[in-house]
């Protein structure tokens, strides 16, 4: 192995190959890579898994954790996409204490950390790989090829694939898998730690080893696949299987397997055996906790595992794995999602794209026959063990043993693209070793690291906020609706309709059945009371998802406002068929019943909403509102008082609240509730207006006086308030002339 090491002396240079220095640089290194990214914002799927994840909050019991999904969800649920990442969740949650709340700088340190962690450990996880297990007479660990593991570590180090996984917080799952999974394997490797009696191994090691797998496991699902790795590498590391001689004794009915070296290590066996019950074990209980049902995908998450036939799914399928080979190899068109129509499926066999499925099996192929049948045994160990890391952890995303939620996904290539660098850097050695012009390899290899860190701090920048995120993405999957999609979200939540409406539609036009967009741009046209329009996107939304519950709701206020009253009961009441907890739909069906003068239906309609939602603001003043002007002022009073109670600082409440008791003339506490109102709200023209008033009633003419010229100041077209100050002016006047 010192041979194959030696070939990247002109690369590594031996001042930097001490241990620490190695390890020193690769962290400086990662460290530049994404630290941009540190003061990004919660984007995409940080919104769902962190902000919106009520398992962050004090007031979720921890227990919760272990039976709710990565988004929050139960695993009972039919919603639900059994990612179950407890520990992940406990480490957002741990974060969220310790930061005082959702702040994303603390959360983005934590993954550009994790990610250095990482790089420096696979300079020893390399180390194993490259230069096999040899100890000192003292028992330390020799580290026989440190321009490679080095190397192979920086090339990590700087993969600009990992942007994702390092930049955006949910990303955190795939960092904290990769740690466990590399100590897993460090410690595997304790476990074989040579003696001086031939085959001995300490269990404990072993089973700690499994241990970690299963946290890893329990981090991002992937994290399991340690166990296959470890295996393989007992196999041809300690075992010195060599597979091809193997399957020649085979052949030749030879029976002396034993000097193949099947069983040359004592205890494989036993080692083999923990391994696979280990595994099974964790895997059966994770089983059972989810339900022992798969998760529920649509057609637009993974469109090849839906073809009708099993030729276009596995042709698809090896494409996908085509690009995520060339994402490994040329880093540099990288998209936040690539559903939705950003990779059309391959249906005839006149496709070019057929050609990279060739390309791929050809490089494979070779790779493989070099790994099995070369004649220098470090070259198939490495080559084994490199296709392995490459393979193993890419298994629970490769479609191969259920159907995933993704077409392609940067993040699950943050393990796999170990196994490349380790690739990378075997084929720089060798072609060092092959040509003489070593100076232009070198340059070349430091050309790549150099491009490499300069696109991840591009790339982070990215990342930072949802905007640019998105924006970026439509250069490199400009038939992805979900892409146009997001861009129109975004500019909607920054009040720019008239574009959000362009890029809803164009998410449309790619996907007609795109339900989430017809509902958004629905939204969009009924605010801009173009509610023909809207009615007719809305009912086409729920004709091609008949349970979306949303979209039911938003046509019910389409309908209403149409004056279609009818109808727009009936769709209240079918997106709360669908969502039984509903509360915004409770609250817009009271607004129904109260333009019907359905005025106790509206009542028990507001209730609900306020059951489901006990600071669901709106539905309190309503009903506060209803019960004012039909004169239930007790009532009125009643449902205000305990509104306030559970919403103690909101504003609305305190004005609402102070109308009624002013009208019940307890003017005190009517006054110091549309004082504490217009102190949340100074500028409110209402609140003085009405304060006004009840100074008025009250007999305080000069208070009214300033806040009716207060509230005018601040809305001088209110018609209600002008007369009433008309009045109040010809009432001070015919007091002036009494005193004169």
């Amino acid at each position: 192995m010192a041979e194959w090491d030696a070939n990247l002396d002109h690369i590594i240079p031996s001042s930097v190959l001490p241990p620490l220095w190695a390890k020193l640089l690769v962290g400086f290194v990662s460290l530049v890579c994404f630290a941009r990214s540190y003061d990004g914002d919660f984007v995409f799927d940080d919104s769902e898994a962190i902000v919106n994840n009520k398992d962050l909050r004090a007031e979720t019991p921890l227990g919760d954790l272990w039976h709710h999904d990565f988004w929050g969800t139960r695993l009972s649920s039919n919603t639900s996409h059994k990612s179950y990442r407890p520990l992940t969740v406990l480490t957002f949650r741990m974060n969220y204490y310790l930061s005082g709340g959702f702040h994303p700088m603390s959360f983005h340190v934590v993954n550009i950390l994790l990610h250095s962690g990482v790089s420096i450990l696979l300079v020893d996880v390399f180390s194993v790989l490259f230069g096999g297990l040899q100890y000192t007479s003292k028992g330390r660990r020799l580290n026989l090829a440190p321009r490679s593991s080095l190397l192979a570590a920086l090339l990590f180090a700087v993969h600009p694939v990992h942007t994702e996984c390092v930049a955006a917080v949910v990303g955190c799952a795939d960092l904290l898998a990769a740690l466990f999974f590399l100590l897993s394997f460090l410690g595997y490797c304790k476990a074989l730690k040579e003696t001086n009696k031939e085959g001995t191994h300490s269990t404990f090691w072993v089973l700690l080893s499994i241990l970690l797998g299963a946290v890893a496991m329990l981090c991002k699902e992937q994290g399991i696949t340690v166990l296959g790795l470890n295996a393989i590498f007992d196999i041809l590391v300690i075992g010195k299987l060599n597979v091809l001689e193997m399957v020649r004794k085979v052949l030749r009915k030879d029976k002396s397997l034993e000097n193949a070296g099947m069983l040359r290590t004592e205890g494989l066996l036993f080692r083999m055996s923990l391994l696979a019950l280990g595994g099974t074990g964790v895997l059966y209980v994770r089983w059972k906790i989810m339900g022992t049902g798969p998760p529920a995908f649509t057609e637009v998450d993974n469109p090849a595992s839906f073809a009708s036939s099993m030729l276009v799914r596995a042709v698809n399928y090896n494409y996908y794995y085509s690009l995520n080979a060339w994402l490994l190899l040329c880093p540099w068109w990288l998209c936040f999602d690539w559903s939705m129509g950003c990779i059309p499926l391959i249906k005839s066999a006149g496709d070019w794209r057929a050609v990279a499925l060739a390309a791929l099996w050809f490089c494979l192929i070779g790779l493989i026959r070099q790994a099995l049948c070369s004649e220098d045994s470090h070259k198939r160990r490495i080559l084994t063990l490199g296709l392995g890391f490459l393979i193993i952890p890419f298994l629970p995303a490769s479609n191969l043993f259920f159907r995933v939620g993704f077409v392609v996904a940067e993040r699950v290539l943050y393990l796999p693209s170990a196994g490349y660098c380790m690739l990378l850097t075997f084929g720089f050695g060798v072609l060092s070793k092959h040509t003489k012009k070593k100076k232009l390899i070198a340059a070349f290899v430091l050309g790549i690291l150099f491009i490499n860190t300069l696109r991840c701090v591009i790339r982070s920048g990215a990342w930072r906020s949802e905007e640019q995120l998105f924006r970026s993405a439509l250069s490199v999957c400009p038939l992805n609706a979900k892409v146009h999609y997001n861009v129109g979200k975004n500019l909607a939540d920054k009040g720019n309709q008239t574009a959000a409406i362009r890029y809803y539609r164009e998410a449309v036009r790619l996907n007609p059945k795109y339900v989430h967009a017809m509902n958004n741009l629905g939204n969009i046209l009924k605010e801009r009371n173009e509610l023909q329009e809207a009615e007719e996107l809305l009912s086409l939304a729920v004709q091609i998802q008949p349970d979306f519950a949303a979209a039911w709701m938003n046509l019910g206020i389409v309908q209403n406002s149409l004056k279609r009253f009818q109808a727009a009961e009936q769709s209240y009441r079918t997106a709360i068929k669908h969502r039984r907890k509903y509360p915004d739909c409770y609250y817009n069906l009271g607004r129904l019943y109260a333009d019907l003068n359905r005025h106790v239906d509206a009542l028990n309609a507001w209730r609900n909403a306020t059951v489901l939602k006990p600071e669901h603001s709106l539905a309190w003043n309503n009903m506060i509102i209803l019960l004012d002007n039909t004169g239930n002022l007790a009532q009125a009073e009643a449902v205000g008082r305990e509104a306030l109670e559970l919403i103690p600082n909101d504003h609305s409440l305190m004005f609402s609240l102070a109308n009624v008791l002013g009208k019940s003339q307890k003017y005190k506490e009517s006054e110091a509730l549309f004082l504490k109102a217009i102190k949340a709200h100074p500028n409110t023209a209402s609140y003085h207006g009405n304060l006004a008033v009840l100074y008025h009633r009250w007999g305080h003419l000069d208070l009214a006086k300033k806040h009716y010229e207060i509230s005018l100041r601040l809305d001088p077209m209110a018609s209600g308030t002008k007369e009433n100050y008309g009045l109040l002016r010809r009432k001070l006047e015919q007091m002036q002339k009494k005193n004169v």
